[in-house]
């Protein structure tokens, strides 16, 4: 391994970042505005990985030799040190209400970090590895890439998520959802209701079963649910229920907690109604996420040298699929400001600010914070060694 830079030395590496950012400013911030006019929903990616993949092409990325089966993923690499940095480009959009996450500003951050470390990667004696990361709206395409291999070399990961303020430290929620059906038996609601087996009553059963139970699951704990459909005709017993369910909880072993509790409250109703029940698990089930210390407060030095204070905050923001990654290489998510206007995420408003020209200036000031963080770890010899040292997923 070569000569590590000092940590007297950062200064001048921060200068070749922010000189690198000011060169590709326009492309990454024109790949932004692109993402966010051409929304598009969980794995149907197309036109933002080809977007992403042409600009890092022209950056001096080349394609790995393997590819992630997922076809709006990709892997890219540029460099051949000895410490491989991951950033993760996520942009997936909302039916019906486009980029109301932000994945545009998330893409293009990650994106500008990585063509920005490039430029440094033999003083590093690092290699910059872009994962195109697909689907963490629904099914969490991270963990697949997780599961694939995608991340085996990585020694740490990396992305931003845009927000209304700039923190650091958060955590996320553990989540899994699934889709269930009672089976029952049509009959003439008036005439033969004797004959019937209510799925509605199952899946009323069910509602009534997990409200009591409540009181009872895990601190911060949440269960939503909502009735897809129940009957087609009022005449009609309904012979079939279906239900969507989604789980959060703190951490994956406080989630195992919840699964069983919920699993018996859906069997009540299936028992009480003389149903069929089946469950069909939804997506991956996504861990808590779990951000690395130093690369936090290394982020956060790094960012107020671009006059933004990023606040500490450990509060779990949502579910991340990138939590998964966290538990298996050292990680940040930090969320990256903008004037919002109090929209909150998921909404058609909070889509509106995408582009505006803070949003712009985040994407920027987030890269160049990524970017920081990378440089003060590469350099320091205690956590350069740490981080080459972890074990694999």
């Amino acid at each position: 391994m070569q000569q590590m830079k000092k940590s007297t030395e950062i200064p001048i590496l921060m200068k070749l970042i922010d000189g690198a950012l000011k060169n590709s400013n326009r492309d990454v911030v024109t790949l932004s505005h692109q993402i966010h006019e051409n929304p598009e929903m969980s794995g149907e990616e197309f036109f933002a990985r080809q977007s992403t993949i042409r600009l890092l092409d022209r950056y001096g990325f080349n394609l790995d030799a393997t590819q992630p089966e997922a076809p709006t993923a990709f892997s890219m690499r540029k460099g051949t040190g000895q410490l491989v940095v991951t950033l993760c480009v996520e942009y997936d959009a909302l039916p019906n209400i486009g980029h109301a996450c932000g994945h545009n500003v998330n893409a293009a951050a990650s994106v500008a970090a990585a063509i920005a470390l490039s430029t440094i990667c033999d003083e590093l004696d690092i290699t910059v590895h872009v994962l195109g990361t697909p689907a963490e709206e629904s099914h969490g395409g991270k963990i697949d890439l997780l599961n694939d291999g995608f991340f085996s070399t990585s020694h740490l990961a990396m992305m931003v998520h845009a927000s209304g303020q700039d923190t650091v430290g958060n955590s996320s929620l553990a989540l899994n959802a699934w889709d269930i059906t009672y089976r029952g038996k049509a009959a003439h609601a008036a005439a033969a209701p004797e004959l019937g087996t209510n799925a509605l009553d199952a899946a009323n059963i069910a509602q009534y079963a997990i409200a009591l139970a409540r009181q009872q699951l895990p601190m911060k704990s949440i269960i939503s649910l909502i009735v897809m459909q129940a009957g087609h005709s009022v005449n009609v017993i309904p012979d079939e229920s279906t239900l969507r369910i989604e789980m959060r909880a703190p951490n994956i072993d406080q989630l195992t907690v919840i699964n069983q509790k919920v699993r018996n409250c859906l069997t009540a109703g299936a028992i009480a109604s003389g149903c069929e029940l089946h469950i069909q698990e939804r997506g991956n089930t996504f861990a808590e996420l779990r951000q690395d210390s130093f690369l936090s407060s290394a982020y956060a030095t790094a960012l107020s040298e671009r006059g933004r204070q990023a606040v500490f905050d450990s509060t779990p923001i949502a579910s991340t699929d990138m939590g998964n990654v966290s538990l298996a290489v050292p990680s940040i998510h930090p969320m990256i400001g903008y004037d919002v206007q109090s929209a909150s995420h998921h909404s058609k408003e909070f889509a509106f600010y995408g582009t505006t020209a803070q949003a712009d200036t985040a994407i920027i000031d987030a890269a160049y914070a990524l970017a920081g963080a990378v440089v003060r770890a590469a350099t320091d010899s205690h956590q350069r060694t740490r981080l080459l040292e972890r074990t694999e997923p």
